[in-house]
């Protein structure tokens, strides 16, 4: 029987507007990856524009 290994453990990736973490592994073995976006622009709450 082969030994089990786990799979080697990956720093968390930071780009310019997002951030990358490693999840942990699932039953089958995957590893996935999760994604964790910046928001790019500020939302502004909406005023009525003055009347004429």
């Amino acid at each position: 029987m082969a030994k089990e290994k786990s799979p080697p453990k990956v720093p968390e990736g930071q780009a310019r507007f997002f951030k990358t973490r490693q999840m942990e592994p699932n039953e089958k073995g995957f590893v996935g990856f999760e994604t964790v976006w910046e928001p790019f622009q500020k939302e502004v709450e909406y005023e009525t524009p003055k009347r004429p």
